[in-house]
C-alpha cells in the first residue's frame, strides 16, 4: 500500500484515471493510493468530464474522470488559496454534519449542536457551515438540501377583524405566567390536515416551555375523536393534572365543544382551554413552528390514512430529540417532565 499523503499529485491522478477505466472500485483505489475514500470521491467529482465514446458501433457521450481536468482545477484553486478550512481533516465530523442535515432533516445550526453533544472536538460556527455548504465543500450536501423558507409574494389583504368566540375563554385573559412560559404543563394544539378529500389528520400538541411534542393520528376531524385522545391520555398518564394544566388552540370546529373537552373522565375539570383570535395563528406560534418541522416529513398533500402509528412515533421522537436554539441547544426531552 502506498504511503499516505496529505495532497494528491498529478501522478496519483493519472493512476486514479487508469484504475477507474479498469473498473476498480473507489475503496480499492483509496487503499492502493493511500487516501481515504472520501478524498477519492471528491477527486472523482472534481475531474469528471463528458467524452465521446463508441459503444456498440454508436457514438455516445459518457462521464469519465480526467486526471488533466482534476489537476487543472486543483492548480486553479491553489491560486486563490486562503485560510485553511476550519473543518480540517476531521472527515468523521464532516460526515456527521452531512448525515444529520441530509438524513435526519436537521438545520445546519441544529446539526452543529448535535455534533457538540456527541463530543466532537472540532467546532465551527453556523455562518462557517453555511459558507462551506455554499462552496460545495461537502460531498453530497448542497444548498438545495437546506430547509429554507421560500420568499412569498406580498399580497394586499383587506383588514380582518380578529375575534374570539364570544362564549369561549379568550387568550386575552390567559394568565401572565403562561404567557411567560414560566412553568411546564401549558400546551398549544392544532390539526395537520391531509390530502384533499381524505379524513385522516394529525393532532399535534406542543408544550410551551420545553417544546415537547405529542402527535396523534386521527381517523377523522370530529370533536368526539379529538376528545377521545384526551380521555385516553388522562387514563394512561400518571400525574395528568401536573403535565396538562392548560391548552391554547384556535376556533376550529373540532375544538369548540369546550365543556365536554374540559370535563375529566373522573368528573370535574381536567384542564383550562384558551382560544386564539380568528386568523391569528401566531398566538400559538410554537405549535405552528413545530407543524412546519413535521411537514419536512409529511409535505402538504400527504394522505395520512396510509401512515402507520410507528412512523408517527418516530417523527415524534425525532422532534423531541431535536436541539433547539431557544432552549440553549438543549432538547425537549431534556426539559420535559
Amino acid at each position: 500500500m502506498a504511503k499516505k499523503q496529505r495532497h494528491m499529485n498529478y501522478q496519483d491522478r493519472l493512476k486514479m484515471e487508469a484504475y477507474l477505466r479498469a473498473g476498480k472500485s473507489v475503496a480499492w483505489i483509496a487503499g492502493e493510493l493511500g487516501f481515504c475514500e472520501r478524498t477519492i470521491y471528491y477527486e472523482k467529482k472534481r475531474g469528471q468530464c463528458t467524452v465521446d465514446r463508441k459503444v456498440k458501433n454508436l457514438y455516445t457521450y459518457i462521464y469519465e474522470y480526467s486526471a488533466d481536468k482534476g489537476q487543472i482545477i486543483h492548480d486553479y484553486n491553489m491560486t486563490a488559496l486562503g485560510r485553511p478550512l476550519k473543518i480540517g481533516n476531521d472527515h468523521q465530523y464532516a460526515e456527521y454534519l452531512e448525515a444529520k442535515i441530509l438524513n435526519d432533516r436537521y438545520s445546519p445550526a441544529a446539526a452543529l449542536a448535535a455534533a457538540k453533544l456527541e463530543g466532537y472536538k472540532t467546532s465551527i460556527c453556523v455562518a462557517t457551515l453555511y459558507s462551506y455548504i455554499d462552496k460545495q465543500v461537502f460531498l453530497h450536501l448542497t444548498n438545495k438540501d437546506l430547509w429554507i423558507k421560500k420568499k412569498r409574494m406580498k399580497r394586499n389583504y383587506r383588514p380582518i377583524r380578529r375575534i374570539v368566540h364570544p362564549k369561549l375563554p379568550s387568550i386575552a385573559d390567559r394568565p401572565e405566567h403562561i404567557n411567560q412560559r414560566a412553568e411546564y404543563g401549558h400546551w398549544e394544539m392544532d390539526l395537520i390536515v391531509g390530502k384533499a378529500n381524505t379524513k385522516a389528520a394529525l393532532l399535534t400538541l406542543t408544550e410551551r416551555k420545553s417544546r415537547q411534542e405529542l402527535i396523534f393520528k386521527l381517523p377523522d376531524r370530529k370533536a368526539a375523536t379529538v376528545r377521545s385522545v384526551f380521555d385516553k391520555l388522562e387514563k394512561n398518564t400518571p400525574d395528568f393534572g401536573v403535565k396538562f394544566k392548560s391548552i391554547t388552540t384556535d376556533n376550529g370546529m373540532e375544538f369548540l365543544e369546550y365543556e365536554k373537552l374540559c370535563t375529566s373522565i373522573r368528573g370535574g375539570k381536567r384542564f383550562q382551554i384558551w382560544y386564539c383570535h380568528s386568523y391569528a395563528a401566531w398566538e400559538k406560534g410554537s405549535n405552528e413552528n413545530q407543524n412546519r418541522m413535521i411537514r419536512r416529513w409529511f409535505p402538504k398533500g400527504t394522505d395520512f390514512t396510509g401512515i402507520s402509528e410507528k412512523r408517527i412515533a418516530e417523527i415524534q421522537n425525532w422532534m423531541n430529540d431535536y436541539p433547539r436554539k431557544v432552549l440553549n441547544w438543549k432538547r425537549p426531552i431534556d426539559i420535559a417532565l
